[in-house]
C-alpha cells in the first residue's frame, strides 16, 4: 500500500491522441506548434494551472505521459529523459512545478518497453526506477503494462508499491494492472488491488469521441456491482481522462462527461491545452460545486439506478452529511426530453424534505419532498445534475448499502 492514500483526484496530463496512441513528435514539422511535446509545454501548462484558477480548485498534478525518456538507459542502467524534449531534466521540471504549488506525475511501464517503444521497467529495474523518480521529486507514477506478461504484472505491480514506499517519498501510484487482465474477477482481485495502488485503469483507453465515452460508461455501468465497492478514499477506479476541451465532444456531451465522471468518483485528469481552452470548456471543468461533489470525503462511487426505455438513465452518488448527487442522463439524439419522476420512485427515504441545487445552472429549489413528482428537461446527449441535501430528516439517518443489478432500481436502506 502506497503512503499517499488520499490519492490524486484532479490534475492535468498530456496524452497525444493518434492511431498508435503516442504521437510524440518533437518536431514542428510533424506536430502543430502549440502541441510540441517538450518541457516547454509542461512549464507553460504549470503556469496556467497556477495562474488561471485551476490550482485553487484542486487541479494540482501535472502529469507527463509516454515518450519522455531517451531510447536507452544510461551506463548505470538508469532511465534518462530525452535530451531534446527535456534538456533541463525532470528534476528541473519538478522544481519548477513545486515552486508553483503543484505536483509532478510521470509515466512508466512494467515491461521491456513502454507502449510507445521507450525503455520499460522490468522486474530487475523496479527498485532502481522508483529511487530515480523519488530523487527527481516525482509525486505520482502511472505504471502501464505493455510488453509484460500476466505473471510479471502480478509480481511487478506490488513490487513497485513496495519500492515507492521504500524511497520515503509520498508518490501516488496509478496502475494499469486490471486493464490488462480484463478488468473483472477472477483475474482481477480488487481487494488486493486496493492495498497496492491508489488508482487503477480498469478498461480501454479513451479516445477523443462521444462513442468512446459511451463505451466506457457502458462497461462501468454493466459491471458496477463489482467496481463500485472497490472504490474509496485512496483507492479509485479510473475510467480514463476527461476529453473536455478537445475536439470530439459537443457542449452537451462535455457537460455529460464531467457529470458522469464526477458521479463515478473518478479522478479528474484533464487533457486539453490550457493555453487555448475555450471559455465554455473552462466553465465546465472549473465548476466549483461539481468539484466539491467529486472530492466528497466519503469517497463512495455512484451507481446507475434507473435505465428507462425512453433512453433516459439516472445515476446516484451518496455524499457526506446525508447529501446526494443525482445525474439525469439522456442517450437520445433527437430532441430535449421531459422526464418526470419522484425521489420516492428513486427509493429515497420517506418523510424527508430536500433543498436541491442544479449543479450547472446554480438554481435552487427548496422544499422538495420525497413523494413530490418533478420534471427535468434533458437535452440530447446531455445531463441535468442535482445536488440534494436534506432540510428535514426521517427518524433515522440513512446510508446507501444495498447492491443491485443495473436497471433494477436501487433502494437505500435505513440503518
Amino acid at each position: 500500500m502506497v503512503r499517499a492514500r488520499r490519492g490524486v483526484q484532479a490534475s492535468w496530463c498530456w496524452r497525444t491522441l493518434s492511431a498508435d496512441g503516442c504521437g510524440c513528435s518533437v518536431s514542428a514539422r510533424h506536430v502543430p506548434v502549440p502541441l510540441i511535446y517538450s518541457e516547454t509545454l509542461f512549464f507553460e501548462m504549470a503556469d496556467r494551472l497556477a495562474e488561471d484558477g485551476w490550482r485553487e480548485l484542486g487541479y494540482k498534478y501535472i502529469n507527463i505521459d509516454d515518450c519522455w525518456s531517451a531510447k536507452q538507459r544510461d551506463v548505470a542502467g538508469r532511465l534518462v529523459p530525452d535530451p531534446e524534449r527535456f534538456p533541463r531534466g525532470i528534476k528541473a521540471l519538478a522544481d519548477y512545478v513545486h515552486a508553483r504549488g503543484l505536483k509532478l506525475g510521470i509515466y512508466g511501464d512494467l515491461g521491456t518497453l513502454t507502449c510507445g517503444g521507450y525503455p520499460g521497467t522490468t522486474l530487475a529495474h523496479v527498485e532502481q526506477d522508483a529511487q530515480t523518480f523519488a530523487e527527481w521529486g516525482v509525486d505520482m507514477l502511472k505504471l502501464d503494462g505493455c510488453y509484460s506478461s500476466g505473471e510479471e504484472q502480478a509480481q511487478g505491480y506490488p513490487a513497485m508499491a513496495r519500492a515507492l514506499n521504500a524511497t520515503g517519498r509520498p508518490i501516488v501510484y496509478s496502475c494499469s494492472w486490471p486493464a490488462y487482465q480484463g478488468g473483472l474477477p477472477p483475474k482481477v482481485n480488487y481487494t488486493i488491488l486496493a492495498n497496492v495502488c491508489n488508482l487503477w485503469r480498469n478498461y480501454d483507453d479513451i479516445q477523443d469521441s462521444w462513442d468512446s465515452v459511451l463505451s466506457i460508461l457502458d462497461w462501468f455501468s454493466a459491471n458496477q456491482d463489482v467496481l463500485q465497492p472497490a472504490a474509496g478514499p485512496g483507492h479509485w477506479n479510473d475510467p480514463d481522462m476527461l476529453i473536455i476541451g478537445n475536439f470530439g465532444l459537443s457542449y452537451e456531451q462535455s457537460r455529460s462527461q464531467m457529470a458522469l465522471w464526477t458521479v463515478m468518483a473518478a479522478p479528474l485528469l484533464m487533457s486539453t491545452d490550457l493555453r487555448t481552452i475555450s471559455p465554455s470548456a473552462k466553465e465546465i471543468l472549473q465548476n466549483r460545486l461539481m468539484i466539491q461533489i467529486n472530492q466528497d470525503p466519503l469517497g463512495i462511487q455512484g451507481r446507475r439506478i434507473v435505465k428507462e426505455k425512453s433512453h433516459i438513465e439516472v445515476f446516484l452518488r451518496p455524499l457526506s452529511q446525508a447529501a446526494s448527487a443525482l445525474v439525469f442522463f439522456s442517450r437520445r439524439t433527437d430532441m430535449p426530453f421531459l422526464y418526470t419522476t419522484s425521489l420516492a420512485k428513486l427509493h429515497f427515504p420517506q418523510d424527508t424534505v430536500y433543498e436541491v441545487q442544479d449543479v450547472y445552472s446554480g438554481k435552487i429549489m427548496s422544499g422538495l419532498k420525497t413523494g413530490d413528482n418533478f420534471s427535468v428537461v434533458i437535452n440530447p446527449s446531455g445531463v441535468v445534475m442535482w445536488y440534494l441535501y436534506p432540510t428535514a430528516l426521517p427518524a433515522q439517518p440513512w446510508h446507501v448499502v444495498g447492491q443491485q443489478a443495473p436497471g433494477e432500481g436501487f433502494r437505500p436502506v435505513l440503518l
